[in-house]
């Protein structure tokens, strides 16, 4: 299962770190959709009923774009059918923060949007999943491997000459986790504003992940799986989940129990542990570069409490979190939510 991530880049970083292809090999950096990029709020500890960046097909919001032109919308986590009656989305009495693979045809929740073409891909730093134990369970973080050359496997230079841009808008950062995730479009019976809400596609853990849990989020493992999982036009529901497989492509690391508290959000969350030393452990490679990346003061992450302080009263028992400071020797802090 999925039922906690982490995404901690700003807006305008996500859509750097997104970039893609299109059909015609021409490279593009998806937009956000017009007032979505207020509504996402960088985080530490995103759990279902949250608001996340989702990349998706721009024609499923404008029928006259290109159907292989990407977007970025901000989704609210937990699928609400199209179809349903009630007017208040949490008087649904089943979850859809998740949905399995090979039972997404025989439910109807499910099946509809994706014969609809609705499909998207959910981003994240990573993941976290709690392995079951006599005592406490242990929280682990899961995301791609990182290297300082992650980058250089989205910003592939063929084809690039006609579409280079400046250096400074080449994405050297966190390598984000592609999850692939159906949305819908839900409306209140009695009127008010569409609510786009998604659910996570879930398979068989793959080997390296089953000892921590035997399901995991279906993982797009590279710029073609995702176009390919986008481009509801080319490529047919049937095929399209031909695409979803356990493979051994995430790496991982325990944290603390911090974590498991879904209003904690800070860097902590993300920190480290050593299972018998109960302290920070020799870091590996990615959780290495994983700690310099959240501590550096390179990127364009912003703090407003003014901002939150109206988020706050502009949305009524709903809770924003607290604003906490990135890791030490961050110059520059984030919004979270």
């Amino acid at each position: 299962m999925c039922g906690r991530t982490a995404c901690t880049l700003a807006p305008d970083e996500v859509s750097r770190a997104c970039s893609y292809r299109n059909r015609r090999g021409q490279r593009r950096q998806p937009g956000w959709r017009e007032g979505d990029a207020d509504k996402y709020r960088p985080s530490y500890n995103k759990s279902p009923q949250s608001m996340s960046p989702v990349l998706l097909s721009h024609r499923h919001f404008d029928k006259d774009a290109p159907v292989d032109e990407c977007v970025l919308a901000s989704m609210r986590w937990g699928l609400v059918p199209s179809w349903f009656k009630e007017n208040d989305p949490s008087k649904m009495q089943y979850s859809t923060s998740n949905c399995r693979s090979e039972n997404i045809l025989q439910k109807k929740t499910y099946k509809e949007p994706l014969l609809k073409g609705q499909r998207c891909v959910i981003l994240a730093d990573g993941f976290y999943e709690w392995r079951r134990q006599e005592k406490e369970n242990q929280p682990f973080f899961i995301y791609f491997p990182q290297t300082h050359n992650s980058c250089e496997e989205k910003q592939d230079p063929v084809n690039e000459s006609a579409e280079a841009k400046d250096a400074s808008d080449e994405w050297t950062g966190w390598r984000l986790l592609t999850m692939a995730g159906l949305f819908d479009c839900w409306t209140p019976p009695s009127g008010g504003e569409p609510l786009y809400t998604y659910s996570v596609i879930t398979v068989n853990a793959s080997p390296n992940l089953h000892s921590i849990h035997d399901r995991m989020p279906a993982i797009l493992a590279g710029e073609e799986e995702v176009r390919r999982w986008l481009d509801f036009g080319e490529v047919k529901s049937v095929d399209a989940l031909k695409l979803l497989q356990s493979e051994d492509i995430l790496t991982y690391h325990p944290v603390s129990s911090f974590v498991n508290n879904s209003r904690n959000n800070s860097p902590e969350c993300l920190h480290p542990v050593d299972l018998n030393q109960k302290k920070e452990p020799k870091p590996t490679a990615s959780s290495k570069m994983m700690m310099s990346w959240l501590a550096s003061g390179t990127s364009k992450r912003k703090e407003s409490d003014a901002q939150e302080d109206r988020d706050k009263k502009d949305t009524p028992g709903k809770s924003t979190g607290a604003l906490q400071q990135w890791l030490q020797g961050a110059n520059k802090k984030t919004k979270t939510q």
